[in-house]
């Protein structure tokens, strides 16, 4: 049980520090509420389930050539920046009609946080580091029972942190006024466009060489 609670707090942490997902997580969660929040963060677990999956059959390899990191850096850009632009366009939106849209914002809100997880290659090459050292090291001490056990261990760490996440996004919004809300919208626009940028900066690296 214990090494159970030890993977818990590996998945806590592996989601715990800034980045493209939070920032979409807070966005999404001001400007819809709670549910749309917590489905940004389901949505990139799902990606990570893929990679995680990928990383266990051994098909991280295919992943991992210069061709296909050239090709994630560049789509991470457009999908990052894009999400950002849009972000801060809509921000203007915030308390009017697209606020009470929560039908069509849950699936876009789980679809922006799969396609920001699925086109990160920071996040590839983490899950990569991670996992990838997981399995090195328990494969050869445990059986596949055990190994479904600790995976799910992270999954649970990194739902309680999307649980967090959430409901921290959906109580700023309640106590927060429309202003300051359409700030925090812009600023996180910012936030995705500057990780694009980054990203789109180290394609262009690999791709010159």
């Amino acid at each position: 049980m214990s090494i159970f609670i030890s993977y818990i707090f590996l998945g806590l942490s592996l989601s715990a520090p800034m980045g493209p997902i939070n920032a979409a997580q807070l966005d999404r969660g001001i400007r819809f509420g709670f549910m749309n929040a917590w489905l940004v963060g389901f949505g990139a677990m799902i990606a990570d389930g893929v990679f995680m999956m990928l990383i266990y059959f051994g098909l991280a390899q295919v992943i991992d050539t210069p061709f296909m990191k050239t090709f994630l850096w560049l789509f991470g850009f457009f999908v990052l920046t894009y999400t950002g632009i849009e972000n801060i366009a809509k921000a203007n939106s915030i308390g009017g009609k697209e606020t009470s849209n929560r039908n069509g914002s849950n699936r876009k809100s789980f679809q922006t946080g799969f396609f920001i997880a699925i086109s990160n290659p920071l996040n590839i090459l983490f899950w990569l580091g991670i996992y990838g050292s997981i399995l090195a090291q328990t494969s050869s001490m445990v059986d596949g029972k055990q190994l479904l056990l600790y995976s799910t261990g992270i999954f649970l760490g990194i739902t309680l942190w999307d649980l967090t996440m959430a409901s921290a996004a959906a109580g700023a919004r309640a106590w927060v006024n429309p202003n300051m809300l359409k700030r925090i919208s812009i600023l996180s626009g910012i936030t995705l466009i500057g990780f694009g940028f980054y990203f789109g900066i180290q394609a262009i690296k690999l791709f010159i060489g």
